[in-house]
């Protein structure tokens, strides 16, 4: 029996409590920052800010619907006309991850779920989706805070997982 020690572990909680901080952050200041929203970037295919945050909580949601077995919010019907609208997703995304968290078993982390049309062949585990989930935000978070600082449009907190409170 292999035993894992703290050395070798990171939460889910950890992740989506760090997660979630970082994106309450970012609503807060697009709210304070809403010119921020049409900034044109290259990122993603998205051709600016607003879209490019479409694409980062609609894939949220996606993966907290899908991998909780409930229905796919069609991104189509995600409100992008303010920040408010687009976090109300990340929001509702992180909710179903949280109770992801506390009621999935080993076995259901560990399942292996085949992806729906959209990629076809494709099989992994909740486990790795999830962890997937938090790692393509965290890269789009990072792209974006680079893009707006060089538009001028610079943050007031410490994105690094450092400085984070999910973990001590």
């Amino acid at each position: 029996m292999t035993t894992q020690s703290p050395r070798d572990c990171v939460g889910f909680r950890e992740l989506l409590d760090f997660a979630q901080e970082e994106s309450r952050r970012w609503h807060d200041w697009f709210n304070k920052n809403p010119r921020a929203l049409d900034v044109k970037v290259d990122i993603a295919t998205a051709p600016d800010v607003r879209t490019l945050l479409l694409h980062v909580v609609a894939c949220e949601l996606y993966y907290a619907e899908w991998l909780s077995g409930d229905r796919i919010t069609p991104w189509q019907n995600i409100s992008a006309d303010s920040a408010d609208g687009l976090f109300a997703a990340a929001e509702n995304a992180s909710v179903k991850f949280r109770t992801l968290t506390e009621t999935a078993t080993e076995e259901q982390w560990s399942e292996l779920l085949a992806f729906p049309k959209r990629i076809e062949g494709l099989k992994a585990s909740r486990r790795k989706c999830f962890v997937h989930t938090i790692l393509h935000s965290v890269r789009h978070w990072a792209q974006l805070a680079t893009a707006l600082r060089s538009a001028g449009f610079k943050q007031d907190w410490q994105h690094d997982f450092l400085f984070t409170s999910a973990m001590e």
